[in-house]
């Protein structure tokens, strides 16, 4: 089940999101521009972390951000990560383990105003 819902997240991905990488954000992870907002991934140890900015680079409040999860897949194993509003600005969940290289990770929120965001991120 945990491969289908995974599945179905990267596949609608382009979809309805057209999420590409941007560069290296100022907390030093990968930034992705989805649908006019930037997501920046940091993984600090068990720590998943996503800061949400406006496309000028302007703090986006993640509070009333719902349905927030990421699905990640690292060696082999997938698991869900349900990620929680943490202010100013930020999307935080708890991983079983640290990020692995060539970690893959989908993440899906929808925000106060009702945007969708979507991103995908490779641990490098």
């Amino acid at each position: 089940m945990k491969h289908l819902i995974l599945a179905l997240a990267i596949a609608a991905s382009p979809l309805t999101a057209a999420a590409h990488e941007i560069a290296k954000g100022p907390n030093g992870g990968p930034v992705v521009d989805s649908a006019g907002h930037h997501v920046e991934l940091v993984a600090k140890g068990s720590e998943l972390i996503l800061f949400l900015t406006e496309s000028d680079d302007k703090p986006l409040a993640s509070a009333g951000t719902t349905n927030a999860r990421a699905i990640v897949q690292d060696g082999g194993k997938t698991a869900t990560v349900q990620l929680q509003p943490a202010e100013p600005n930020k999307l935080v969940g708890a991983l079983a383990q640290p990020l692995g290289s060539g970690a893959r990770v989908v993440v899906s929120a929808t925000m106060a105003d009702g945007h969708a965001v979507q991103a995908r991120f490779v641990n490098n």
